[in-house]
């Protein structure tokens, strides 16, 4: 019974062990490479001050102003739009040959997913912060709490661990990282037939029927009524039963996918 929970326990750390060094190997490659985090932060940026100056004069939000209506959206999509960098980064480490040299050897295999998964949020994590210092510069005016804060925090973090993996998926079952970044502009385009730039009742009835009905219209509406004090109903639980579950499909299937998948 002991050699056994001894080895159980060797096992563990030793997997633990192999995910910590993949996973600093990762983060040293977004520090190499700065411009992954500039790059998926400046597409947001630019609808930001896009909409806050050239479009929000227009749309009608309400006692909310535009740019603190639209904030939530942007969080979002800059979220989504960094799926496409770890779509990429699983996808080259397949295409390179290295996924074969730590398969031949002592190595957990899946601490390569992870590893980028970590790192994916890493990035995420300062994408959000950039947005949100930016929008605080030119009109967003929270009213939350730490409350408010930290579940609109919770609910984005869910939320980019969830796309995260949707994105290992992406580069697994796609042949290239051409492939790879292509599928996950998927994820890119979803928010914008959400309510995350304008008031879903202004929508067409189709539309909205589409736009009341997907993921993440909860996600957002959540997200910005924490930021702004106001009540979420239960959109914010429908979020996470959105996000949780579509985060433990996609894990095990990302394992599965990358187990099977043949070597180059």
């Amino acid at each position: 019974m002991t050699t056994a929970v001894t080895a159980g326990g060797s096992r563990l750390g030793w997997a633990l062990n192999d995910t910590i060094v993949l996973i600093g190997r990762s983060i040293k490659h977004i520090t190499r490479n700065p411009e992954q985090i500039v790059v998926a932060t400046l597409l947001p940026l630019v609808q930001l001050l896009v909409f806050r100056y050239l479009f929000g004069g227009a749309i009608n939000t309400g006692e909310v102003g535009y740019a603190s209506y639209v904030i939530a959206g942007l969080v979002v999509i800059s979220v989504a739009f960094n799926v496409s960098h770890t779509a990429l980064s699983v996808s080259n480490d397949l295409a390179e040959g290295i996924v074969e040299r730590f398969r031949s050897m002592p190595v957990i295999s899946t601490g390569v997913l992870t590893s980028h998964v970590v790192a994916s949020m890493l990035r995420h994590v300062i994408s959000i912060a950039v947005i949100v210092l930016v929008g605080l510069v030119i009109g967003f005016e929270p009213r939350a709490g730490l409350t408010g804060w930290l579940g609109a925090l919770g609910l984005l973090l869910l939320f980019a661990l969830a796309v995260s993996w949707l994105g290992v998926i992406f580069a697994v079952v796609t042949k290239s990282p051409e492939g790879a970044t292509g599928l996950s502009l998927i994820i890119v385009f979803v928010p914008y037939a959400s309510s995350a730039f304008v008031p879903p009742s202004t929508m067409p009835a189709i539309l909205r029927g589409i736009v009341d009905n997907q993921p993440m219209t909860p996600l957002i509406d959540s997200v910005r009524g924490l930021l702004l004090a106001m009540p979420i109903g239960g959109s914010g639980w429908l979020a996470v039963a959105w996000w949780t579950g579509i985060l433990l499909v996609s894990i095990p299937v990302s394992a599965v996918l990358f187990r099977r998948r043949p070597l180059q």
